[in-house]
């Protein structure tokens, strides 16, 4: 048998190792700060870059995208080269994708706080740095692909099966939901509107969540955590139900973040029904997991590495039973919209990605260094740190969501509700403080991470280029009596994922196709007209400050919320706003009918809220605008947005763009006119005006009088 000798790579695997150790430090601070915000607003909120609503996008890009994002790849490139006994195909592919990835990270910390967002979670980005995103991950899928051709292991090990579902996955997620209609360098609208653009949404945004922050990890769980207890896998057919299972069903859930919403009830039950039964392949691979360390219990006693692990397993089960759960209707009921949810996410977020990732550096960085771990004292203190920072910050927010819940909900014996909204922020105070302990104490063992780390590396010498051989791979395979059937597939990388990509189309297809295609999935208002070219001005200046971050606009049909907030939300009502703005959390109110009802306020209220929230509303953790009194609209964008929205389908007429600044004009002086007679000199042009315009349209189609 023929050996050959080749090198492993190991300075790309320096290089993500290195951006994920700082990239997490980072975006922990920009977390943390986003907590304290919200228990000293008055303090922590520096208008307009650093408001919440500009950088809590910015704290949840560089928390999933560089965080996340560099440790996959850094545990991507380190095994993949191991299971294939080979090179990297290209080295400067490896490069291009590790500078394209942090160049990608310095973008988005640079435009979210400059307000150059489009308002959808987990993809806030603007269409440039859409496009990069789109290039680097092909540059990434290409060189991965490739290696795994010229590979000298014939059948793929289950973490590259996991690698190659998250690829193909991420790419078709991504492409789909960017698609968007640019009008300038820094401003597009999403070509989707309303209940479809929130299907899209959340279809994209669960399963960036599955295919991102789960499968990903799963593979780096399949390879690093048998390497770290020197043991096998438990059992190799639950990991091919495991894997199938997984990617076929998680790609079905993503309405479930939508019930009791507008989207039509059927999607809403397929969300359902899928995400409940996503806890057998999610609990499968939990116990694959952990049964793999059976008989090395007495090691993960003295070892800090198997710790970490065990932990984040342990999390990634508890965030997958509790997924289903939140899914049951009854549930979502009351946990959506609270911090509820915030708990949920960052169970798994802190638990099983942040473990799971230090565990890997903790492992990984000794042995391309050639040293030992600098500190295992510090470890330890890093272990318990983080530990103990999780339980911090999820049960305050478990508590706090469900007595949000409770509050929003409680009717007092005469029928009337018994807490206005303002009472529920004034009470959750004391668990954001709360919650912002367990950010310090997590953060601090980030950081002591992070000195370890460094100190490691610099008492070592890293093996950039580490000798190894292996057998040539078998030009003929000859099919060995009683193997397993998946072993076909297991040899043949492309059929491998061309099934993986059947596998996520289906449920994507079933749930997307009929809701564009199928018209009563949207039933028309013929009260509802679209925006006029202030209000869209208005309604831009929202989506640039992030508010949707702390403001839904969807009410659902429970009598709390009519009571509260007025007619229950329907699908028609949306259909000309590119992007939707449902929101996914109430740490303010809802602003559905905000224009109308009893919820209408002066023109004179809202600036005044605007200018100083806290002098309105007591209690208020809401930032100041004040200067959107001092800031002029650019109304030069006013026709390409009017155009844009026609491509889009809004029916402006065919001339409307070029007297649409006269019309906007007119409207704007009359709530300036208004604004004077209640003693507040304002001029017509400042953006404090078109904000004001919108937020008086809210709800005011439906409810003509």
């Amino acid at each position: 048998m023929q050996v050959e000798s080749f090198q492993y790579d190991n300075k790309t695997v320096r290089n993500f190792a290195i951006a994920t150790i700082i990239w997490g430090v980072v975006g922990m601070t920009v977390g943390l700060w986003v907590a304290l915000q919200l228990v000293f607003p008055t303090v922590l909120n520096l208008q307009p870059y650093f408001n919440f609503g500009r950088i809590r996008p910015l704290h949840t890009n560089a928390v999933i995208f560089a965080f996340v994002g560099n440790g996959i790849f850094m545990g991507v490139y380190y095994s993949l080269q191991r299971l294939l006994k080979t090179r990297m195909f290209s080295d400067t592919l490896s490069k291009i994708h590790f500078w394209g990835w942090q160049l990608i990270i310095v973008a988005a910390a640079i435009t979210l706080p400059l307000g150059i967002s489009t308002a959808k979670e987990y993809a806030e980005l603007e269409w440039p740095i859409d496009i990069a995103i789109t290039l680097i991950w092909v540059v990434f899928g290409f060189n991965m692909f490739a290696t795994i051709i010229k590979r000298r292991e014939r059948h793929l090990y289950v973490a590259v099966w996991f690698y190659i579902a998250t690829f193909v996955t991420v790419a078709v997620l991504h492409l789909v939901n960017s698609f968007e209609l640019p009008i300038s360098l820094f401003k597009s609208y999403s070509w989707y509107a309303g209940v479809q653009d929130a299907l899209v949404q959340w279809w994209y945004g669960h399963n960036a969540v599955a295919f991102f922050l789960t499968t990903p990890y799963l593979g780096l769980m399949y390879y690093f955590m048998p390497k770290a207890a020197n043991r096998p896998v438990y059992s190799y057919k639950l990991s091919i139900i495991h894997f199938w299972a997984l990617i076929f069903l998680y790609i079905w859930a993503g309405p479930h973040h939508l019930l009791y919403t507008a989207l039509p009830n059927w999607a809403q039950s397929l969300g359902v029904v899928f995400s409940f039964m996503l806890i057998f392949p999610s609990w499968g691979g939990m116990i694959n997991g952990l049964l793999t360390l059976r008989g090395a219990w007495d090691k993960v006693r003295e070892d800090v590495i198997l710790k970490f692990m065990v932990v984040a397993v342990t999390a990634y089960g508890m965030s997958t039973f509790e997924g289903p759960m939140l899914s049951l209707k009854s549930i979502n009921a009351v946990a959506h919209f609270t911090d509820w949810i915030i708990a949920h996410v960052h169970v798994g977020g802190l638990g099983w990605n942040g473990m799971l990732t230090f565990g890997i550096l903790y492992w990984l960085i000794p042995r391309i260094y050639k040293t030992e771990l600098y500190s295992k004292k510090w470890a330890n203190a890093h272990f318990w740190l983080a530990t103990l920072g999780i339980l911090f910050y999820a049960i305050p927010m478990y508590w706090a969501g469900f007595q949000q819940a409770e509050m929003w909900k409680d009717f007092t014996g005469s029928g009337q509700l018994k807490y206005q909204f303002l009472e529920t922020v004034t009470y959750m105070r004391p668990f954001y403080a709360m919650r912002s302990l367990g950010g310090v104490l997590y953060l601090a063992g980030a950081v002591l991470a992070m000195v370890n780390l460094f100190k490691t590396i610099g008492q070592g010498t890293l093996v950039a280029n580490e000798d190894a051989q292996a057998p040539a791979l078998e030009s003929n395979y000859t099919k060995h009596a009683g193997e397993h059937w998946h072993r076909w597939i297991e040899r043949k990388p492309t059929p491998m994922l061309i099934m993986a990509l059947i596998v996520i189309l289906i449920g994507g297809l079933v749930e997307l196709v009929p809701t564009f295609l199928v018209k009563s999935n949207v039933p028309t208002i013929s009260s509802v007209q679209p925006y006029t070219p202030l209000e869209l001005q208005g309604r831009d200046i929202y989506i640039r400050e992030g508010c949707y971050t702390c403001h839904s606009q969807m009410i659902r049909p429970f009598r709390s919320e009519t009571e509260r907030y007025g007619e229950y939300s329907k699908a028609g009502e949306f259909v000309y706003d590119h992007p939707f703005q449902w929101g996914s959390k109430r740490t303010g109110p809802d602003l559905a009918r905000e224009g109308t009802g009893n919820l209408k306020k002066s023109n004179a209220w809202h600036f005044n809220h605007m200018d100083e929230p806290s002098a309105i509303s007591t209690g208020s953790v809401m930032p100041s605008y004040s200067f959107l009194i001092d800031n002029t609209l650019d109304t030069s964008t006013t026709a390409s947005k009017i155009n844009a929205m026609r491509t889009l389908g809004v029916p402006y007429a065919v001339d409307f763009a070029d007297k649409a600044n006269k019309d906007l004009i007119k409207q704007a002086t009359e709530i300036s006119t208004d604004l004077k007679k209640e003693g507040i000199e304002v001029a017509p042009t400042k953006e404090i005006v078109a904000l004001i315009a919108y937020l008086q349209r809210l709800g005011t189609d439906i409810n003509k009088k």
